[in-house]
Protein backbone atom coordinates (compact mmCIF):
# COMPACT_ATOMS: atom_id res chain seq x y z
CA UNK A 1 0.00 0.00 0.00
CA UNK A 2 2.73 2.32 0.92
CA UNK A 3 4.36 1.80 -2.30
CA UNK A 4 1.29 2.68 -4.29
CA UNK A 5 0.91 6.18 -1.97
CA UNK A 6 4.11 6.96 -3.13
CA UNK A 7 4.23 6.51 -6.65
CA UNK A 8 0.68 8.31 -6.50
CA UNK A 9 2.41 11.19 -4.47
CA UNK A 10 4.87 11.46 -7.28
CA UNK A 11 2.61 11.25 -9.88
CA UNK A 12 0.93 14.18 -8.57
CA UNK A 13 3.92 16.21 -7.87
CA UNK A 14 4.76 15.66 -11.35
CA UNK A 15 1.43 16.73 -12.73
CA UNK A 16 1.45 19.67 -11.02
CA UNK A 17 4.48 20.47 -11.99
CA UNK A 18 3.69 20.33 -15.67
CA UNK A 19 0.38 22.00 -15.45
CA UNK A 20 1.82 24.79 -13.82
CA UNK A 21 4.96 25.28 -15.93
CA UNK A 22 2.45 25.53 -19.33
CA UNK A 23 0.03 27.41 -17.27
CA UNK A 24 2.79 30.48 -16.29
CA UNK A 25 4.78 30.20 -19.74
CA UNK A 26 0.70 31.06 -21.22
CA UNK A 27 0.44 33.62 -18.47
CA UNK A 28 3.40 35.38 -19.33
CA UNK A 29 1.98 36.07 -22.97
CA UNK A 30 -1.32 36.84 -21.83
CA UNK A 31 -0.14 39.15 -18.97
CA UNK A 32 2.14 40.88 -22.05
CA UNK A 33 -1.29 41.52 -24.39
CA UNK A 34 -3.30 42.68 -21.68
CA UNK A 35 -0.56 44.97 -20.21
CA UNK A 36 -0.38 42.98 -16.77
CA UNK A 37 3.15 44.84 -16.25
CA UNK A 38 5.05 45.58 -12.88
CA UNK A 39 7.08 49.02 -13.70
CA UNK A 40 9.91 49.67 -11.63
CA UNK A 41 9.89 52.01 -8.68
CA UNK A 42 11.23 53.26 -5.40
CA UNK A 43 9.02 50.73 -3.80
CA UNK A 44 10.07 47.80 -5.71
CA UNK A 45 13.51 45.91 -5.83
CA UNK A 46 13.71 45.29 -9.77
CA UNK A 47 14.70 47.62 -12.86
CA UNK A 48 12.64 46.60 -15.78
CA UNK A 49 8.74 46.23 -16.72
CA UNK A 50 8.15 42.70 -15.99
CA UNK A 51 4.67 40.30 -16.40
CA UNK A 52 2.71 39.57 -13.37
CA UNK A 53 -0.07 37.23 -12.36
CA UNK A 54 2.20 33.95 -13.21
CA UNK A 55 1.29 32.77 -9.82
CA UNK A 56 -1.96 31.16 -11.50
CA UNK A 57 0.02 28.41 -12.99
CA UNK A 58 0.61 27.41 -9.12
CA UNK A 59 -3.15 27.41 -8.33
CA UNK A 60 -3.95 25.29 -11.47
CA UNK A 61 -1.18 22.96 -10.56
CA UNK A 62 -2.51 22.59 -6.99
CA UNK A 63 -6.27 22.65 -7.17
CA UNK A 64 -5.27 19.49 -10.34
CA UNK A 65 -3.04 17.58 -8.07
CA UNK A 66 -3.97 18.59 -3.87
CA UNK A 67 -7.44 17.66 -3.79
CA UNK A 68 -6.84 13.93 -5.21
CA UNK A 69 -4.59 13.07 -2.84
CA UNK A 70 -6.15 14.77 0.50
CA UNK A 71 -9.49 12.33 -1.12
CA UNK A 72 -7.85 9.31 -2.28
CA UNK A 73 -4.61 8.64 -0.22
CA UNK A 74 -4.86 6.98 2.95
CA UNK A 75 -5.52 9.34 6.42
CA UNK A 76 -7.50 11.85 4.45
CA UNK A 77 -8.72 14.73 6.19
CA UNK A 78 -12.19 13.83 4.50
CA UNK A 79 -14.30 15.25 1.97
CA UNK A 80 -15.32 18.41 3.86
CA UNK A 81 -11.94 19.70 4.93
CA UNK A 82 -11.05 18.95 0.75
CA UNK A 83 -14.04 20.50 -0.28
CA UNK A 84 -13.51 23.53 2.07
CA UNK A 85 -9.77 23.38 0.73
CA UNK A 86 -10.56 24.15 -2.76
CA UNK A 87 -13.34 26.51 -2.89
CA UNK A 88 -11.14 28.42 -0.14
CA UNK A 89 -8.29 28.42 -2.93
CA UNK A 90 -10.30 29.53 -5.64
CA UNK A 91 -11.98 32.04 -3.89
CA UNK A 92 -9.07 33.79 -2.87
CA UNK A 93 -6.88 33.13 -6.23
CA UNK A 94 -10.13 34.50 -8.24
CA UNK A 95 -9.51 37.94 -6.11
CA UNK A 96 -5.83 38.10 -6.66
CA UNK A 97 -6.47 37.46 -10.62
CA UNK A 98 -8.78 40.41 -10.69
CA UNK A 99 -6.27 42.46 -8.88
CA UNK A 100 -3.75 41.91 -11.08
CA UNK A 101 -5.33 43.05 -13.90
CA UNK A 102 -6.25 46.10 -12.34
CA UNK A 103 -6.00 47.19 -8.57
CA UNK A 104 -8.87 46.65 -6.60
CA UNK A 105 -9.31 48.09 -2.87
CA UNK A 106 -8.39 46.44 0.14
CA UNK A 107 -12.23 45.84 1.55
CA UNK A 108 -13.16 43.45 -0.77
CA UNK A 109 -10.06 41.13 -1.29
CA UNK A 110 -10.14 41.50 2.75
CA UNK A 111 -13.72 40.59 2.32
CA UNK A 112 -13.16 37.42 0.24
CA UNK A 113 -9.94 36.30 2.15
CA UNK A 114 -12.53 36.60 5.41
CA UNK A 115 -14.49 34.73 3.64
CA UNK A 116 -12.72 32.15 2.56
CA UNK A 117 -10.72 30.92 5.10
CA UNK A 118 -13.06 31.22 7.79
CA UNK A 119 -14.84 28.61 5.55
CA UNK A 120 -11.48 26.47 5.84
CA UNK A 121 -10.95 27.29 9.51
CA UNK A 122 -14.94 26.06 10.07
CA UNK A 123 -13.96 22.51 8.19
CA UNK A 124 -11.03 21.86 9.86
CA UNK A 125 -12.30 22.85 13.33
CA UNK A 126 -14.75 20.15 13.41
CA UNK A 127 -11.62 17.63 13.23
CA UNK A 128 -10.69 19.21 16.68
CA UNK A 129 -12.47 19.92 20.43
CA UNK A 130 -14.57 22.37 19.69
CA UNK A 131 -15.50 25.12 16.74
CA UNK A 132 -13.73 27.98 18.91
CA UNK A 133 -10.94 26.72 17.37
CA UNK A 134 -12.12 28.62 13.60
CA UNK A 135 -11.27 32.12 15.30
CA UNK A 136 -7.42 31.76 16.37
CA UNK A 137 -7.29 29.61 12.80
CA UNK A 138 -8.71 32.72 11.01
CA UNK A 139 -6.61 35.39 12.34
CA UNK A 140 -3.67 32.84 11.41
CA UNK A 141 -5.21 32.33 8.43
CA UNK A 142 -5.49 35.68 6.83
CA UNK A 143 -2.18 36.97 8.27
CA UNK A 144 -1.13 34.00 6.06
CA UNK A 145 -2.36 34.71 3.47
CA UNK A 146 -0.89 38.47 3.67
CA UNK A 147 2.44 37.79 4.90
CA UNK A 148 3.22 35.59 1.85
CA UNK A 149 1.70 38.70 -0.27
CA UNK A 150 4.25 41.01 1.43
CA UNK A 151 6.79 38.85 1.62
CA UNK A 152 6.80 38.41 -2.41
CA UNK A 153 9.34 41.26 -3.33
CA UNK A 154 12.08 39.72 -5.61
CA UNK A 155 12.98 37.28 -7.82
CA UNK A 156 12.37 33.59 -6.65
CA UNK A 157 11.98 34.14 -2.85
CA UNK A 158 7.98 33.39 -2.67
CA UNK A 159 8.43 30.46 -5.03
CA UNK A 160 11.63 29.18 -3.26
CA UNK A 161 9.80 29.18 -0.23
CA UNK A 162 6.84 27.59 -0.95
CA UNK A 163 9.23 24.55 -2.51
CA UNK A 164 11.13 24.01 0.84
CA UNK A 165 7.77 24.09 2.85
CA UNK A 166 6.42 21.63 -0.12
CA UNK A 167 8.59 19.03 0.39
CA UNK A 168 9.70 19.39 4.15
CA UNK A 169 5.94 19.27 5.18
CA UNK A 170 5.55 16.23 2.90
CA UNK A 171 8.09 14.68 4.68
CA UNK A 172 7.14 15.52 8.04
CA UNK A 173 3.45 14.06 6.87
CA UNK A 174 4.74 10.94 5.67
CA UNK A 175 7.36 10.37 8.72
CA UNK A 176 3.71 11.12 10.72
CA UNK A 177 1.94 8.57 8.71
CA UNK A 178 -0.33 10.53 6.68
CA UNK A 179 0.11 9.78 3.02
CA UNK A 180 -2.80 12.54 1.81
CA UNK A 181 -1.07 15.02 3.86
CA UNK A 182 2.47 14.26 1.97
CA UNK A 183 0.55 14.34 -1.58
CA UNK A 184 -0.76 17.81 -0.73
CA UNK A 185 2.98 19.18 0.37
CA UNK A 186 4.72 17.65 -3.41
CA UNK A 187 1.99 19.02 -4.99
CA UNK A 188 3.16 22.40 -4.23
CA UNK A 189 6.49 21.33 -4.51
CA UNK A 190 5.69 20.52 -8.20
CA UNK A 191 3.67 23.83 -8.55
CA UNK A 192 5.69 26.12 -7.24
CA UNK A 193 8.82 24.41 -9.36
CA UNK A 194 6.88 24.80 -12.20
CA UNK A 195 6.62 28.70 -11.57
CA UNK A 196 10.26 29.02 -10.28
CA UNK A 197 11.66 28.16 -13.78
CA UNK A 198 9.98 31.20 -15.27
CA UNK A 199 10.51 33.67 -11.66
CA UNK A 200 14.24 32.59 -10.68
CA UNK A 201 16.49 35.78 -10.92
CA UNK A 202 16.03 37.78 -13.73
CA UNK A 203 12.45 36.82 -13.38
CA UNK A 204 10.60 36.50 -17.03
CA UNK A 205 6.92 37.32 -14.57
CA UNK A 206 5.68 37.64 -11.12
CA UNK A 207 3.74 35.50 -9.03
CA UNK A 208 1.03 38.56 -8.95
CA UNK A 209 -1.16 38.73 -5.92
CA UNK A 210 -3.25 35.39 -7.68
CA UNK A 211 0.00 33.45 -6.41
CA UNK A 212 1.15 34.99 -3.22
CA UNK A 213 -2.13 35.22 -1.41
CA UNK A 214 -2.85 31.59 -2.56
CA UNK A 215 0.64 30.21 -1.58
CA UNK A 216 0.13 31.86 1.83
CA UNK A 217 -4.21 30.36 1.99
CA UNK A 218 -2.37 26.70 0.78
CA UNK A 219 0.50 26.78 3.53
CA UNK A 220 -1.37 27.86 6.40
CA UNK A 221 -4.24 25.20 5.24
CA UNK A 222 -1.78 22.34 5.07
CA UNK A 223 -0.20 23.68 8.56
CA UNK A 224 -4.03 23.59 10.07
CA UNK A 225 -4.45 20.30 8.91
CA UNK A 226 -1.47 18.97 9.82
CA UNK A 227 -2.48 20.12 13.55
CA UNK A 228 -6.10 18.50 13.09
CA UNK A 229 -4.32 15.11 12.42
CA UNK A 230 -1.75 15.56 15.28
CA UNK A 231 -1.63 18.71 17.66
CA UNK A 232 2.04 18.13 18.08
CA UNK A 233 2.78 18.86 14.49
CA UNK A 234 2.14 22.25 14.61
CA UNK A 235 5.75 22.97 16.26
CA UNK A 236 7.50 21.63 13.60
CA UNK A 237 5.31 22.74 10.33
CA UNK A 238 5.45 26.53 11.95
CA UNK A 239 9.08 25.97 12.13
CA UNK A 240 9.15 25.66 8.04
CA UNK A 241 7.54 29.24 7.33
CA UNK A 242 9.54 30.80 10.33
CA UNK A 243 11.61 32.60 7.70
CA UNK A 244 8.66 34.34 6.15
CA UNK A 245 6.57 34.60 9.66
CA UNK A 246 9.68 36.47 11.57
CA UNK A 247 10.97 39.22 8.61
CA UNK A 248 6.57 39.92 7.86
CA UNK A 249 5.68 39.90 11.77
CA UNK A 250 8.59 41.84 12.93
CA UNK A 251 8.56 44.21 9.81
CA UNK A 252 4.43 45.15 10.91
CA UNK A 253 5.25 45.58 14.36
CA UNK A 254 8.07 47.89 13.79
CA UNK A 255 6.37 49.97 11.26
CA UNK A 256 3.19 49.87 13.28
CA UNK A 257 5.18 50.94 16.53
CA UNK A 258 6.46 53.72 14.30
CA UNK A 259 3.30 55.58 13.63
CA UNK A 260 3.97 54.53 9.68
CA UNK A 261 0.88 53.38 7.60
CA UNK A 262 1.62 49.97 7.88
CA UNK A 263 -0.94 48.53 5.09
CA UNK A 264 0.68 50.86 2.50
CA UNK A 265 3.63 49.42 -0.19
CA UNK A 266 6.95 49.53 1.63
CA UNK A 267 10.58 47.94 1.05
CA UNK A 268 11.73 47.66 4.95
CA UNK A 269 11.50 44.02 4.77
CA UNK A 270 15.13 42.30 5.49
CA UNK A 271 15.46 41.21 2.05
CA UNK A 272 14.64 43.89 0.93
CA UNK A 273 17.07 45.94 3.00
CA UNK A 274 19.59 43.59 1.80
CA UNK A 275 18.34 44.00 -1.93
CA UNK A 276 19.18 47.54 -1.27
CA UNK A 277 21.98 47.57 0.18
CA UNK A 278 23.87 45.82 -2.87
CA UNK A 279 23.12 42.09 -2.84
CA UNK A 280 21.41 40.49 -5.83
CA UNK A 281 18.23 38.67 -5.34
CA UNK A 282 19.68 35.37 -6.08
CA UNK A 283 22.36 35.58 -3.09
CA UNK A 284 19.77 37.04 -0.79
CA UNK A 285 17.42 33.87 -1.77
CA UNK A 286 20.23 31.71 -0.94
CA UNK A 287 20.78 33.48 1.82
CA UNK A 288 16.54 32.18 2.80
CA UNK A 289 17.75 29.02 1.95
CA UNK A 290 20.42 28.50 4.09
CA UNK A 291 18.26 29.53 6.84
CA UNK A 292 15.69 26.61 6.03
CA UNK A 293 18.28 23.96 5.24
CA UNK A 294 20.49 24.56 8.18
CA UNK A 295 18.36 25.77 11.04
CA UNK A 296 14.72 24.78 9.86
CA UNK A 297 15.11 21.38 8.71
CA UNK A 298 17.40 20.01 11.92
CA UNK A 299 14.97 21.86 14.35
CA UNK A 300 12.07 20.37 12.83
CA UNK A 301 12.97 17.13 12.98
CA UNK A 302 14.12 17.43 16.99
CA UNK A 303 10.48 18.71 17.19
CA UNK A 304 8.84 16.14 15.54
CA UNK A 305 11.42 13.34 16.91
CA UNK A 306 10.73 14.49 20.45
CA UNK A 307 7.37 16.21 20.83
CA UNK A 308 7.85 17.46 24.32
CA UNK A 309 10.66 19.70 22.84
CA UNK A 310 9.03 20.99 20.38
CA UNK A 311 7.96 23.96 21.79
CA UNK A 312 11.33 25.24 23.15
CA UNK A 313 12.32 24.43 19.31
CA UNK A 314 9.64 26.61 18.24
CA UNK A 315 10.45 29.21 20.63
CA UNK A 316 14.36 28.66 19.94
CA UNK A 317 14.10 28.97 16.72
CA UNK A 318 11.77 31.90 16.16
CA UNK A 319 14.30 34.03 19.07
CA UNK A 320 16.97 33.08 16.60
CA UNK A 321 15.25 34.44 13.70
CA UNK A 322 14.23 37.25 15.31
CA UNK A 323 18.31 37.77 16.07
CA UNK A 324 18.95 37.56 12.37
CA UNK A 325 16.61 39.78 11.36
CA UNK A 326 17.75 42.76 13.74
CA UNK A 327 21.47 41.97 12.73
CA UNK A 328 20.88 42.11 9.24
CA UNK A 329 18.70 45.43 9.73
CA UNK A 330 21.66 47.21 12.18
CA UNK A 331 24.36 45.85 9.11
CA UNK A 332 22.55 47.87 6.38
CA UNK A 333 21.59 50.46 7.96
CA UNK A 334 25.82 50.60 8.98
CA UNK A 335 26.67 50.61 5.40
CA UNK A 336 23.78 53.25 4.44
CA UNK A 337 25.32 55.81 6.89
CA UNK A 338 28.81 54.78 5.94
CA UNK A 339 27.93 55.26 1.96
CA UNK A 340 25.89 58.82 2.97
CA UNK A 341 29.62 59.90 4.90
CA UNK A 342 31.71 58.94 1.97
Amino acid sequence: MLANSLATIVGSAVLAFVVSYVSVRIAIAYAHRRGMLDAPGHRRSHSMPTPRGGGIGIVLGVLLAAPFSLLFLPVSPGPAITAAFSLAVIAVAAIGWLDDHGSLPIRPRLLIQLAATFLLCLAVATRTSSLWWAVPLLLAGVWCINLHNFMDGIDGLAAQQAMFFGVAYAALAWSAGSPALAGAGLAILGAATGFWCFNRSPAKIFMGDVGSATVGLIVFALSAMLWAFRTNLLWPALILSSAFVVDATLTLLVRMLRGARWYTPHREHLYQWLVRRGASHRKVALGYFAWNVLICVPVAWIAFRWPAAAPVCFGATYLLGAVVWRTGKQHGLRRRERHVSA
